[in-house]
């Protein structure tokens, strides 16, 4: 027994040994002085020359009121003129800041369409404290992005963009950028999640989700990989305190070099249009069209003059992916057709019935059919001072309407007309006037100048249609 006990010991010592040994292996010394100085400096200093500070001013115009002086009896006695002076519309600068990124050695720079909205003067300063003027080439409400060219005759250090599809969660990334104004600023982090969709920034996004921590004034800063290139625009943070909770979003460079694209080669951003709208593809959806598990966007509309109806794709199928990348909901399918460009040629994977095929798709910008023939309606009727327009799927891509509703379109309405006292509004649609259908900025101006004792107006207004009976 004895003996039994002395060979466990033994044992237990020799394994015991072994697993410090390993340890000690594992835990060694640096074996020369590079290994020491490991450290992020070089990607910083490759790519931070590239990322600028962007201040912006803005005339904000107020009107000061007071309930003393707008009081009648007041004013009997102190005068209109009184009166006026002290609610006079009031001028204050308003000055906000942001980020920026060099793209282009001839100073064509990117940041976010809310870091400059509104802007009367932008001023953009570079890593090396040079100051320039900028003015904006190009802004895109759906991507949240802006386009600024300052004037240079020496070329800048620009910053490539990388291929985001190449990110994976858990690569290492640095953000750069100015937040709240203390100076170029860099963090380290990683990616935390792709493809981003519903999380309310931008109608066109799929952001990259990154722990690097982002506060205000890091928006339009570069999102960097580890060899130097542009990951991402960053352009908004999840907060309850307003600080970094290290839940951050960027815009893909993909969806970055798409608009570039798009303002540099044509002046004006144009992008493919499928012209099909559906839903996300639940798990109850999938197991009832026997599909594997819940993936892609169930077709339920098709525009006939979109390209995924003249490629024949029906109301049923399910787009399963775009070009080898799978899809999980509208904004990701949009998402995917956005980044490419009007003239590709792209591979669409769909489930249709029992079984996947796959379809070449040539991308076509969305068709102005019919022509808008943009009017301002005048005359004695009920609707002068309205602005109207034939809708169409590019005025309603223009717009963000819905390119599934067409008719006539209130564009604009003038102050103090009879179309804004009457009550007609920006996004109306106009469908009938005294019984007959309209379909066109031609019927509308034809029916309203016969004549007649009282209109009766059909209006459509957030999907619901209300009639406006109007007296002479």
């Amino acid at each position: 027994m004895l003996v039994n006990q002395l060979r466990f010991f033994v044992v237990l010592l020799i394994v015991l040994s072994s697993t410090v040994n390993t340890k000690a292996q594992v835990r060694k010394a640096p074996a020369n002085r590079q290994e020491i100085q490991l450290s992020f400096a070089p990607v910083v200093n490759k790519s931070a020359p590239s990322v600028v500070n962007i201040y912006t001013r803005t005339t904000v115009r107020t009107r000061r009121r007071t309930t003393l002086l707008d009081d009648p009896f007041f004013r009997r006695f102190f005068g209109e003129q009184f009166g006026q002076q002290f609610g006079a519309p009031q001028e204050r600068q308003q000055q906000s800041l942001g980020s920026g990124v060099i793209v282009n050695g001839k100073g064509v720079i990117v940041t976010n369409r809310h870091v400059v909205e509104g802007a009367d003067e932008i001023r953009v300063v570079l890593h090396d404290r040079r100051e320039f003027d900028a003015r904006i080439l190009a802004t895109d409400e759906k991507t949240d992005l802006a386009i600024l060219k300052v004037e240079t005759d020496n070329p800048l250090p620009a910053l490539k963009l990388a291929d985001s599809d190449d990110l994976q969660v858990g690569d290492l990334v640095l953000a750069i950028g100015n937040p709240f104004g203390v100076g170029q600023t860099v963090t380290s982090g990683i990616v935390s999640a792709l493809y981003r969709t519903g999380v309310g920034l931008a109608k066109l996004g799929a952001f990259i989700q990154t722990d690097a921590a982002i506060n205000p004034g890091n928006s339009g800063g570069a999102l960097v990989a580890l060899d130097g290139r542009l990951v991402g625009i960053n352009t908004a943070i999840f907060s309850k305190s307003g600080g970094s909770n290290g839940i951050g979003f960027a815009i893909p460079s993909n969806m970055v070099r798409a608009v570039i694209r798009g303002v540099m080669n044509t002046g004006k951003l144009v992008r493919p249009w499928l012209g099909a709208s559906g839903q996300s593809v639940t798990q109850d959806i999938a197991k009832s069209l026997g599909i594997e598990r819940p993936v892609g966007v169930l077709i339920s509309a098709l525009h006939k003059s979109g390209a995924a109806a003249k490629i024949g794709i029906r109301v049923g199928d399910v787009i399963l992916a775009i070009n080898g990348h799978e899809v999980y909901d509208p904004n990701a399918l949009a998402y995917r057709i956005a980044t490419l460009s009007v003239g590709d040629v792209v591979t669409m994977r769909i489930w249709r019935r029992t079984k996947t095929i796959a379809l070449k798709l040539p991308l076509t910008a969305a068709p102005e059919t019919p022509p808008r023939d943009q009017t301002l309606l005048s005359g004695e009727q009920p609707m002068s001072g309205a602005t109207v327009a034939n809708m169409s799927p590019l005025l309603a891509e223009e717009l963000s309407s819905d390119p599934f509703v067409d008719g006539v379109y209130v564009m604009g309405i003038r102050r103090g007309s009879p179309a804004n006292r009457l009550g007609f509004r920006v996004g109306d649609f106009i469908r009938r006037v005294n019984g007959v259908e309209i379909s066109s900025v031609h019927d509308l101006t034809v029916e309203l100048k016969r004549p007649a004792d009282a209109w009766r107006i059909s209006v459509m207004r957030g999907g619901h249609t209300r009639d406006l009976v109007i007296n002479r």
